[in-house]
């Protein structure tokens, strides 16, 4: 453990940053996703969300940990559970309630919803709601940045389902082949909905596998979000000064059912037994009992924490109290025009 006077040696450390400001930044990031993810939960029964919803609860620390390594500039492509990474890359709280509330307040004037979130001002350059299909589009960004020579670097979340689709191999090939500013960030949560990965893939270790292309690889198990951050900025910096793709690989355990925001132990794919092991490892929990490891005082955290709350129950009355779009702005931002349409008919 560092002491809590030592330096960070991120990417862009800030003058005087120590290891207990580090941590206090990350768990402010932890505790606005939870929050957030608890607040939908209580609010979602009473139908004014229209939207499905993917929760992040048990990953927060995946999302938080790459996030903080990044840069505003970089950008970001993830799938429909999305939730974690956009907390993380953009801190935009109000407009993600105007987004699931379906609002004309949102920067998608709710034509989004929870799986098709987009914020490009702060790097989050969209979600999609089909598996691996945003792995390729993100390698079609880094070749962009590539040839522009901007310096920025791709990331792009995707859970263990992804790694069995063709594109994810395309992708990883290509960006291999052509040495692409991108990192593929899996998150394994060893699910594809309901199915374990001992019955749905013919491999042992998707980081074996991937050791085998031109393509630096990280791995960790961790829950550790601090541990998650420097993982990450390890492989921020590689990508920085060896122009190489990395691919890192990380596990966590999806709380929540597949789509929605109930528990789903009765299911019978998987136990209640098996929470409870990996709650006692819950990355929120970790990392307030290491900010009193590293001097923090209980009215700081919880001082913290109440403003976070703050936040997110503004967020919700704002949304609450906006007005939804007017009917022409079905037709606006619509990539196909009408005298196209009538072609195609």
């Amino acid at each position: 453990m560092h002491k809590p006077t030592e330096m960070i040696a991120g990417r862009s450390p800030k003058k005087g940053d120590t290891v207990l400001n580090l941590n206090l930044e990350l768990y402010r990031k932890l505790y606005l996703i939870r929050a957030a993810e608890q607040k939908i939960r209580e609010h979602y029964s009473e139908d004014e969300m229209k939207t499905p919803m993917h929760m992040s609860m048990g990953g927060e620390a995946i999302a938080a940990g790459v996030c903080h390594a990044l840069r505003q500039q970089d950008q970001v492509f993830t799938t429909y559970r999305s939730h974690a990474v956009y907390l993380a890359k953009t801190q935009n709280i109000d407009n993600f309630f105007a987004e699931m509330y379906a609002k004309a307040t949102a920067l998608l004037k709710g034509k989004g919803g929870s799986m098709h979130l987009c914020d490009p001002e702060h790097g989050f350059m969209g979600t999609s709601a089909i598996v691996a299909s945003a792995i390729p589009v993100a390698v079609g960004a880094a070749f962009a940045n590539k040839r522009m020579g901007n310096g920025r670097i791709v990331v792009v979340f995707f859970g263990d389902g992804a790694v069995e689709e063709g594109a994810f191999w395309e992708s990883i090939n290509i960006a291999s082949l052509m040495q692409l500013p991108v990192l593929f960030v899996c998150e394994d949560n060893e699910l594809a909905v309901h199915t374990t990965k001992m019955h749905r893939q013919g491999f042992d270790s998707i980081t074996d596998i991937i050791r085998c292309y031109r393509c630096d690889v990280f791995a960790d198990e961790t829950t550790d979000v601090e541990e998650i951050f420097k993982l990450a900025d390890r492989a921020v910096h590689s990508i920085s000064t060896t122009s190489r793709p990395c691919f890192v690989h990380l596990t966590y355990y999806r709380y929540l059912e597949h789509v929605g925001v109930n528990e789903d132990f009765d299911a019978g794919y998987r136990s209640r037994e098996e929470f409870e092991r990996w709650r006692e490892k819950d990355p929120v929990k970790i990392q307030r009992s290491k900010l009193f490891r590293l001097g923090a005082k209980e009215q700081d955290i919880a001082g913290l924490e109440h403003k976070i709350d703050d936040l997110v129950c503004n967020g919700v009355r704002l949304a609450k109290a906006a007005p939804f779009a007017d009917a022409d702005e079905l037709h606006r931002n619509v990539v196909c025009e009408q005298n196209e349409k009538d072609n195609l008919l």
